[in-house]
């Protein structure tokens, strides 16, 4: 029944093998010998097809179980030409080529066409769009739950990576309730009370050098986090709760001095998330991609494309021993109005044309790699990644 069914399935290959076999000798005792042959060995092939048919079945129903990590890579203010650029700079190695789904989030806020970062966020950290400036609280001030708060509640571990301080908006959406992102100190308080596993971002005045006198890095001890200052330092604290400053208030650029930070801080981050045997949500940002494109400043931007990229990388790394993770990498909107309008491939020399020396509502694309990977296809608005995450994790309730 089996062969008979593959053959009805496959009559067009059958065609094929009959009339080779016709041509390559016309006499009819050898013509059905070789008739014969030609069918014991396409049975043999299409049972060997069925059993790769149902090997790759059952990876793909594999794929498609929950996801026992997440992690949310976000290039803030980074859009499609940005990739682009990326593209060409790496010389064609950007990590994202190893990305099947892809999708477009549209990115408006609820009181404008263009996006700040803090509603940006907040409708990707919670489902909901909010005004701009407006972290994790909706139009009239209500809290909504994030991401991060329900990943713990489920008993996962969560962490955040910037290179901004961990006070700035798109981190801040994940954890604070607030109506004014420029508040970093009042921010600063609202992270004291979360259970944050990892955290590792600039900022640190924020903590210990207050208006109100404060010593918020005294109150992390007390909730038994590691604080360290030098992220190398981290190599001694394997465990969760971990804070690492890697600045007072912003790290450098990467191309003046700031190195391989978000790298490190991405590996070490899934290092110590990844002990946790019910799983973790990371967001990791790509936060001086925007600055650069602020400044229109060429050098800036490509070096922060690059940095964003080799940590990525390192998610995928992690991947390539646990098929559990999802990573989706996107932005929180363009910004620059960024145009890619020649160049020289060899000497790897692209002109960048900046438009703008704002955010934009252009589109942002959403790549997505991993379990469930696919329910990021499509076009959709920002606070939709909320909910396919949700579904990704497998959260009936929350």
């Amino acid at each position: 029944m089996r062969i008979k069914s593959n053959l009805n399935k496959n009559k067009n290959l059958l065609y094929v093998f009959y009339l080779s076999a016709a041509i390559f000798n016309n006499s009819k005792v050898i013509f059905m010998n070789k008739i014969f042959l030609i069918l014991i060995v396409l049975c043999t092939l299409l049972g060997s097809c069925e059993l790769v048919q149902t090997k790759a079945s059952k990876e793909l129903h594999n794929s498609d179980k929950c996801a026992k990590n997440i992690i949310l890579f976000i290039g803030d203010g980074t859009g499609y030409v940005h990739w682009n650029i990326a593209y060409y700079i790496t010389k064609q190695d950007i990590a994202i080529q190893n990305f099947k789904n892809i999708g477009i989030q549209i990115t408006s806020s609820s009181d404008s066409l263009i996006t700040d970062s803090g509603a940006s966020a907040t409708a990707i950290a919670t489902g909901h769009k909010t005004k701009n400036s407006y972290l994790s609280v909706d139009e009239n001030n209500n809290r909504l739950t994030t991401i991060l708060e329900i990943a713990e509640s489920k008993g996962l571990s969560t962490g955040l990576v910037v290179t901004c301080p961990i006070t700035h908006a798109t981190p801040a959406a994940f954890y604070a309730h607030i109506n004014d992102r420029n508040n970093h100190e009042a921010i600063a308080i609202d992270l004291i009370h979360s259970n944050i596993d990892v955290f590792i971002g600039g900022g640190s005045d924020y903590f210990n050098n207050r208006s109100d006198s404060m010593n918020l890095i005294d109150s992390l001890k007390k909730r038994n986090y590691n604080v360290l200052f030098n992220i190398d330092d981290a190599e001694n604290f394997k465990s969760a709760p971990l804070a690492i400053f890697t600045s007072p208030i912003a790290n450098p650029p990467a191309n003046e001095g700031r190195g391989d930070l978000l790298s490190k801080a991405t590996e070490i981050a899934i290092n110590v998330l990844s002990k946790n045997k019910n799983g973790f949500f990371l967001m990791v940002e790509g936060s001086q991609i925007d600055w650069a494109n602020h400044q229109n400043n060429k050098g800036y931007l490509i070096a922060e494309l690059i940095d964003f990229n080799n940590a990525i990388k390192k998610a995928l790394n992690f991947t390539k021993n646990n098929s559990e993770t999802l990573i989706i990498v996107t932005g929180d909107h363009e910004s620059g109005g960024v145009s890619l309008i020649g160049g020289d491939v060899d000497n790897n020399e692209y002109d960048i044309v900046f438009n703008s020396t704002h955010h934009t509502p252009m589109w942002v694309p959403v790549f997505a790699y991993g379990p469930n990977a696919e329910l990021f296809q499509g076009i959709y608005q920002n606070n939709l990644i909320f909910n396919k995450m949700i579904k990704a994790f497998g959260f009936d309730s929350y």
